[in-house]
């Protein structure tokens, strides 16, 4: 019997060890969430895309083993229930899974169906990794100075969902609450936001993006804040981002007052410097001097916008790549929406959930088809023949089909 008949007969769970590493069988079982609107398209793309890399680097000693989850207006469909509490727990049970978009249902109860499946999870730390792929068409001047990852914690800040709206009786009461406890005076009829930030929550979250710049040799972990104006939110961010990294990487990283103070602006080798910028001067800065930032650690609101104006400088959300990861399971997703108008049109560019696959791959160990899938979609946009998105700013390109534009991806790894 072959290695591939073997693997194929066996499927498994991914496990994790007591270290927090992961048991990556040879046939591993991993959950998908195909995606509403132009889920479907993208996802059949990605799929294709990621066995190539797959069998391109393995041969047939190593196979996925799909397994649909039934979320989204499909798991409505299905079972009278957006996001089926079972879909969850196969998630948490198998460590990784995959998603295209979701589209959040109107006056369903649930604010968005993506928030809503980090908050039930607990993946809190949004990682965005934005790297230039050259020929896709960019404002900036030198986007190949772009090489930043974004670590956005997902569960707190104005994501947490805790607000009253204008003229309820909850807005009025909490707007009395403040007034008579708090001597804070609220305009008339105010909405009402809380925006709560908690050391627990900032320290994992800095932890976690300092881990990654140690193991993959970012030399600074920027943390992003506006703590000049919100010093008890986003200013003890700061502060307790700076506290983690003393605290447990300590002969690891060195503060950028250090930096100049002790090593005249030369990192000593193996180390990281911790810094931090005010939220919207880092946003002049990656623009100005994107070489000089490399992991961004981030509240969540700051993160949303900074990861997708960085996607911005590098081509676009269609071809950004993200993960949502926790200490029990990681879920990878495109980044972008459902654009319900191309639905089943087989138009959209799927780089971006293809590239959330690579960055799958490289989480599970396998590192050499994370790499095939984006050394064959660099190759593949030089070749010329890219969807309409591309094809419209790239001189002399062809536009394709996005399932023509994952054949010829596939097709650069044989």
């Amino acid at each position: 019997m072959s290695q591939e008949v073997r693997s194929m007969a066996n499927p498994e769970k991914i496990t994790k060890n007591s270290d927090g590493s992961l048991n990556v069988p040879d046939c591993p079982i991993i959950p998908f969430i195909e995606g509403d609107g132009i889920g479907p398209d993208i996802w059949r793309a990605s799929q294709l895309v990621i066995e190539a890399a797959v069998k391109s680097q393995y041969g047939g000693t190593r196979k996925i083993d799909w397994l649909e989850l039934p979320v989204g207006e499909k798991g409505y469909a299905q079972t009278g229930n957006y996001l089926p509490d079972e879909a969850l727990k196969t998630i948490q049970d198998h460590i990784v899974a995959i998603k295209g978009p979701l589209t959040t249902p109107i006056g369903k109860g649930i604010r968005s169906l993506n928030v809503a499946i980090r908050q039930k999870l607990d993946l809190y730390a949004c990682v965005r990794p934005v790297r230039y792929i050259e020929t896709v068409p960019s404002p900036m001047k030198n986007p190949e100075k772009i090489n930043m990852v974004v670590f956005r914690e997902n569960t707190e800040d104005l994501y947490a969902g805790i607000e009253w709206a204008s003229g309820t009786d909850e807005a009025e009461a909490v707007a009395d609450f403040f007034k008579s406890k708090m001597g804070v005076a609220l305009p008339p009829l105010s909405g009402i936001g809380v925006k709560p930030i908690s050391p627990g929550n900032t320290k994992r979250l800095v932890a976690s993006a300092i881990t990654h710049a140690l193991d993959n040799g970012f030399p600074s972990v920027t943390l992003m804040h506006k703590g000049n104006i919100m010093k008890f939110t986003e200013g003890a961010f700061a502060t307790w981002g700076y506290e983690v990294a003393k605290e447990r990487f300590g002969d690891q990283t060195i503060t950028e007052s250090q930096l100049y103070d002790q090593y005249d602006g030369n990192i000593p080798a193996g180390k990281v410097v911790i810094k931090d910028r005010i939220a919207d001067m880092l946003f002049q800065q990656v623009l100005l001097r994107p070489d000089e930032y490399g992991v961004i650690a981030t509240p969540n609101l700051n993160g949303d916008y900074i990861s997708d104006a960085l996607a911005a400088q590098v081509g676009g959300l269609g071809m950004a790549p993200g993960a949502n990861i926790g200490d029990t399971c990681a879920v990878f997703e495109a980044t972008h929406g459902t654009a319900p108008k191309y639905t089943g049109m087989d138009k959209v560019n799927p780089g971006s959930l293809i590239l959330s696959g690579a960055m799958m791959l490289d989480y599970m160990g396998w590192k050499e088809a994370g790499k095939a899938v984006r050394d064959a979609i660099q190759a593949a946009i030089k070749a010329l023949r890219v969807t309409y998105d591309l094809a419209r700013q790239i001189d002399g390109a062809e536009e394709v089909k996005c399932s023509v534009f994952a054949e010829a991806i596939a097709q650069q790894m044989k």
